[in-house]
């Protein structure tokens, strides 16, 4: 008995069939087959599902007057009144104005300076002088945030500090730059530069590993400088590694490190050292005002978001290389 042309299945779902098939039966060879690489991956997705996903449930605590007693769930509604309270107070601008501005200032300054050196050891040909710098200029990154800052207040100090016995030595008196707030910046620039820039040339020189061992004797053959070989083949290598990177930074510019801001702090640098992160910890946890204190946190990965897939577009269009 002939189907009539009515009567038939379409024939998307003839071909949709067969597919469907196979990728199941392709996921149950490859469960049976590496199901050790399975198991050793549950346990990591199940901390994410457990730390990481269902925490964002209580995120509804900004659109609620929270009080412990009630619970999450059992507070009263307030609507977008917290956001209202949040974008009407004056403190709020500048905020977001000193958080923009210490993340951009990071970010761009920490961009070029793991280059500038995974480029460098790349060219040394002494093993041990260029695993010595390795070393000096990693090590730093294993040193606590609170170990950092320590040394930092000493290093600038204006009684013991060496910067201030410098000062003092040339007749500039006691200089105390950490109470001055147009030096938090770039003090907590320099510090995060000494921490990460060792260990973000790592990245640089594994891309560099891999570079086509051809494509320089290429170079050497047409009788290429060492610059011009760094120009025509290695920056091409990292200029998708550093795309990568560039594009992370971007989507975590809102949510820059609390520990370092909020050690560096004092009174007398308020003005800059101010930021969102140390913020919510006031508002939060001190005054316990843990409502605010959400909200400001949801508008923190709202923004940080929206930067994200906005640099992850354009970078696919203007380079062709993206997170996804």
């Amino acid at each position: 008995m002939k189907l009539s042309a009515e009567q038939a299945p379409p024939l998307e779902a003839v071909i949709e069939q067969p597919r469907r098939v196979t990728n199941r039966s392709r996921f149950a060879r490859s469960l049976r087959r590496y199901w050790q690489l399975y198991l050793l991956l549950l346990l990591p997705v199940v901390w994410f599902i457990v730390f990481r996903y269902v925490p964002m449930a209580n995120a509804v605590i900004a659109f609620k007057n929270y009080n412990p007693i009630d619970g999450v769930w059992g507070s009263p509604w307030v609507g977008f009144d917290n956001f209202e309270r949040l974008f009407r107070n004056p403190v709020f601008p500048r905020l977001v104005g000193n958080t923009f501005i210490l993340a951009l200032y990071t970010l761009i300054a920490s961009l070029p300076l793991p280059i500038i050196l995974a480029l460098a050891l790349n060219e040394v040909r002494l093993r041990f002088f260029k695993r010595t710098v390795q070393l000096v200029t990693y090590a730093p990154y294993f040193i606590s945030t609170v170990v950092i800052v320590s040394m930092t207040i000493l290093l600038l100090s204006p009684r013991v500090g060496l910067l201030g016995r410098t000062f003092s030595f040339f007749g500039s008196g006691q200089v105390d730059l950490l109470a001055n707030a147009d030096f938090f910046r770039h003090i907590y620039v320099a510090t995060d530069l000494w921490t990460t820039t060792g260990y973000s040339a790592v990245i640089y020189l594994a891309a560099l590993a891999s570079v086509d061992v051809s494509l320089y004797e290429a170079a050497k053959i047409d009788g290429a400088s060492r610059l011009q070989k760094i120009r025509h083949v290695d920056l091409p290598a990292l200029m998708p590694t550093a795309t990568i990177i560039l594009i992370l930074g971007v989507g975590n510019i809102m949510a820059i490190g609390f520990e370092k801001a909020f050690l560096l702090q004092n009174p007398l640098n308020l003005s800059t050292s101010e930021i969102i992160p140390t913020y919510v910890y006031k508002t939060g946890i001190l005054n316990a005002n843990f409502s605010l204190g959400a909200t400001i946190g949801l508008f923190n990965a709202v923004i940080s978001l929206v930067l994200l897939l906005v640099v992850n577009t354009v970078s696919k269009r203007v380079t062709g290389n993206g997170l996804w």
